[in-house]
Formats: structure tokens, sequence, C-alpha cells
């Protein structure tokens, strides 16, 4: 490793965190002899994002403001769950690497970092759930801390290839995952352009730049990571056990409906390799109803079932 240039060490400590804003592969990275404390410097951009959500104070609300951001938080909570949870952590189901690498787009767009970097803190989680080495468990570590204070700690920022090898072989994964502040970034430019063209062609749409912006990208984002964690926080706490597991998940139809069937937590738990996360029929899992749409017209294959040993352990 190339030696630091001849600055004090807080401001070069100070330029290396600035640069991995941007560059999440900065080889310059050290460990910290406190990694499990947050970062200050670079949670900045997270702060920034939730106190953005405040512009709508000025830009107002329209029907199409509130619309893209429901339409976004759709589109990106399932890319989340079917595809960076159910797909790259799990490997659940198979697909193209075109359909692998645009979904790892669309999930990226979402300010959860990069696909390697979730798949590889996820499986991480499952080898050691609400035991000392979880980073995310409210048992061991509270809630706010399982809810996203563990999101900024300096040990959390880097990506563990060891623990995806399976993924790292693919150059444009590991070239997302480096510059995840990319696709976001590119989001939100693009929605501010949108704003801009429809207040100009679209008037009757009452929308704007800066009122697309606030509610497409920064209140559809925050909105999306806090019922995202969820399932660390709560459904770590409340709920109910159809399947004795080692850890504390639970199964919960309010996180469930919230989060696209990833709140049938104890269920995941006890078998986290199905594409399926609600057991029962009456178990609504919206990202498994849409993987088999996606089976239907060809994108998916091999969605893998729910074994009948699996149930046959079930409590009720």
């Amino acid at each position: 490793m190339a030696s630091a240039p001849p600055l004090p060490h807080r401001r070069w400590r100070l330029l290396r965190s600035l640069q991995r804003w941007v560059d999440t592969g900065d080889a310059t990275q050290v460990q910290d002899e406190r990694p499990d404390r947050i970062d200050w410097l670079r949670a900045v951009p997270f702060a920034l994002m939730h106190l953005a959500c405040l512009g709508v104070l000025w830009v107002g609300v329209s029907w199409a403001a509130v619309a893209c951001a429901a339409l976004l938080y759709a589109v990106r909570m399932f890319a989340i769950t079917a595809f960076y949870h159910r797909y790259f952590s799990h490997r659940t189901f198979q697909v193209s690497r075109p359909v692998q690498f645009v979904f790892a787009v669309i999930a990226a767009s979402s300010v959860q970092r990069g696909p390697l970097w979730w798949a590889a803190h996820h499986r991480h989680h499952h080898r050691h759930a609400d035991q000392p080495q979880d980073p995310h468990s409210p048992r061991e570590r509270g809630f706010w801390r399982s809810h996203m204070g563990w999101f900024l700690t300096r040990e959390a920022f880097a990506t563990d290839l060891s623990r995806v090898p399976d993924l790292a072989r693919f150059p444009e994964l590991r070239l997302l995952d480096r510059f995840d502040t990319l696709v976001p970034v590119l989001l939100a430019v693009s929605l501010y352009a949108l704003g801009a063209a429809l207040e100009r062609w679209a008037p009757g749409l009452e929308t704007s730049g800066p009122q697309l912006l606030v509610w497409g990208f920064f209140v559809s984002t925050v909105v999306l990571f806090h019922a995202t964690v969820t399932i660390n926080s709560l459904a770590h706490r409340f709920g109910r056990r159809r399947f004795d597991t080692n850890d504390d998940s639970r199964n919960n139809l309010w996180l469930a409906l919230l989060t696209f069937g990833e709140g049938w937590h104890n269920n995941h738990h006890f078998f986290p390799g199905t594409a399926r996360q609600g057991f029962r029929w009456w178990e609504i899992d919206l990202s498994w109803y849409g993987l088999r749409l996606l089976a239907a017209v060809g994108l998916v294959k091999g969605l893998k079932p729910i074994p009948d040993w699996v149930l046959a352990k079930a409590r009720h």
C-alpha cells in the first residue's frame, strides 16, 4: 500500500472519508481501532437525505409527485426484497446475467449500497443471527442500533468479498458495488429533469423539478430505507414464532405488507432456501407474486419451493 502523503493524521482521515463518499473501494481504507463506532463524517449524506424531506414544506404536494414516490417505493422495494435479498443473498432462483444486472441497478438506486455489500452483510447476519457477531441484533444492541446505527459504523461500510465469491466474479457487480452512489445520483438528477419537463409540457399535473426530486427521491428513499430495516429492528421483537429457531425472528403481517413479504421473518430464518417467505396461502408475499410473474414471462427460472418437511415442522 502506498504511504500516506505528509498531512496531519486527522486531515488525511478526513480526505479518505470524503473520497469514500464516492468510491467505497478506496484502497487506502485501514482498520480502525474502534470499527464499531459510527463514522459521523461518512454518515453526513445519510443525515442530509432525511433533512431534505423537509423540502416538502417549500415544494408543496401534487398527485403526480405522490404517485411518483409510491411507484419508486414499490419498484425499489421489490428489487431489494426479491433480488438483493432472495436472489443475491440466498440464490433462491436463477436469472440471466443481463437481468441480474438490471435489477441490481434498480436496487442500488435505493441508497442501500451495492449488491455485493448487501449480500455479504446479510449472509453474515444469518450465520450469527442474534448473537454478539450480528451487527443489527436488537437483543444484543438495542432498537436504534439494530434499526440504523449499525449501517453507519466504520466496519459496516466495507464489503467483505470473501462472503460472496459467487457474486464477486462479475466485474459489473463489483463496479456497481464500488461506486454505489452513482445510480442514486443519476436517479435524483433524472427526477429533477422529469419534473422540470412536466412543469413546462404538462402544467396540469402541477409538479416541478424540485417537487419531483423531493417526493420522488428523498421522501420515497427515506421511507423505503426505514421500511426495509424494520425487519432488523422490529421483526426480531414483535410477532409470532411458528418455528423454533436459534434467533428471535418472528412473523409479522403488518411488516410483511410494508416490505412485500419480508415480514414472514421466522419462516425465512427457519428455511432461507426458498424464494417464497409467506409459507401459507394467506400469508401475503408480494415479492413472491412478482417473481411468479417474472417467471411466467421467462425472466426468472428455478424458483425454489418450500419443501414438505419444512411445513411439517410448523407449529401452526
